[in-house]
């Protein structure tokens, strides 16, 4: 057993929008359908595990790229949106935020009677878990949210997240079942976050002693565990997005290969033509989180560029081409289902391309200015955010280019 990551997230309140929660679970569900499709069941769960994956999939899904909500809005989006398809997906999500999260163990054993797993160890590895997080590791968090998500062939991981309120920030677990050794000997690929103090660590290789003796506590500075780090996410607490946020040379030739490299001009995304370049750069970014490798999820708000966010950052989402983008997914999805994987292979060709057009790509340092162009056009794609819809500006600047790229 290994503790995949954590994250460190600034904390942020208030309920996503009905009108943005449908739109994820139509998205969060397409995505998944296609990483089943091309990866399988197994690589899901493995995605699911790694903190920097799961904060672009956020991202990407008009989540504040930054913010603790992440982790409750998708992890209930895709809930909503997978279970009622899970006898045919073989995946399950049980769990969730407060009350939910105690209804883990019925949720599990419901799950073992329908696939014939093993529910009483699914239920003890679901406590054991949150057991470590929440009391063997003393790092100031308390456990609000548990979410288990398990294969019908047993491969599990856990994510959850806990409180500091004296940080006002809160940090999510990721767990992965991939190898299973101790819960209470060395379980974690890393114990990491900002560095506020000592951290009591009960399930340190070197805490053999005191876990078999008298009561003692073995200590272990951040100094000393940061090297042993595997994955490591720390989000800034400004709102908006800013260049340093961003890897400018991915976005920068993603936004050159969609907006002045068209469809029409390559034949390898003839089956997209017809597409505007504003839903292209948005299907871009949904298709890297599809195929794209996991150093290439280290700057999650880039992924941001895609839907915006709810509260307005880097700009308003862009509904329109929210729904454009899904239905493109459901339709390569459904035609995959019958044979027809042209319009999936098409959509996969886009991250390939845009990794090709980065090798010798230099962007320009107007980032403001692509930020600047996407509010002032948000209007003409149903731009919204929890404060209401867009409206065309009064006096609307002209000739904003895009000069990133």
């Amino acid at each position: 057993m290994k503790r995949s990551g954590t994250a460190d997230l600034p904390l942020h309140y208030g309920a996503v929008p009905p009108w943005l929660a449908e739109r994820m679970a139509k998205l969060g569900l397409a995505i998944t359908e296609v990483v089943l499709m091309e990866y399988g069941k197994a690589d899901w769960i493995r995605r699911m595990s790694d903190p920097c994956w799961f904060q672009s999939l956020g991202a990407v899904m008009g989540m504040d790229w930054h913010s603790s909500g992440i982790t409750t809005s998708v992890l209930g989006a895709l809930k909503k949106a997978i279970n009622p398809l899970s006898k045919e997906l073989g995946i399950y999500i049980c769990g969730g935020k407060g009350k939910h999260s105690r209804q883990v163990p019925n949720e599990l054993l419901a799950i073992g009677e329908q696939t014939g797993l093993n529910a009483q160890q699914l239920v003890y590895c679901s406590k054991l878990s949150a057991k470590v997080d929440n009391t063997a590791i003393q790092d100031g968090f308390q456990l609000y949210l548990h979410s288990f998500i398990v294969s019908n062939e047993g491969e599990w991981t856990v994510v959850q997240q806990g409180l500091n309120d004296a940080t006002g920030t809160a940090r999510r677990y990721h767990w992965h079942s991939q190898q299973l050794q101790s819960f209470v000997n060395e379980p974690h690929t890393a114990i990491c976050g900002l560095q506020t103090g000592n951290i009591l660590n009960l399930v340190d290789k070197d805490a053999a002693s005191t876990r078999t003796g008298i009561v003692s506590l073995s200590k272990e500075s951040p100094n000393y565990l940061l090297p042993e780090i595997q994955q490591q996410l720390i989000l800034p607490s400004h709102h908006d997005v800013r260049a340093k946020d961003v890897d400018l040379k991915r976005l920068g030739a993603m936004l050159w290969l969609t907006h002045e490299r068209k469809p029409a001009d390559f034949e390898e995304l003839l089956m997209l033509e017809g597409m505007g370049p504003r839903t292209l750069q948005s299907l871009a970014l949904v298709s890297e989180v599809i195929h794209g490798t996991n150093s290439r999820f280290k700057d999650p708000a880039r992924f941001a560029f895609a839907h915006g966010g709810k509260d307005g950052h880097p700009f308003p989402v862009p509904t329109s081409v929210y729904d454009e983008t899904i239905n493109t997914l459901q339709q390569a999805v459904q035609k995959a289902k019958i044979g027809q994987s042209d319009k999936l292979q098409a959509i996969k060709k886009l991250t390939e391309l845009s990794q090709k057009a980065e090798v010798n790509f230099i962007p320009n340092n107007n980032f403001e200015q692509l930020i600047e162009k996407e509010r002032a056009e948000s209007w003409r794609y149903g731009g919204r955010t929890v404060m209401g819809v867009e409206k065309p500006p009064s006096k609307r600047s002209k000739g904003v280019q895009l000069r990133l790229f």
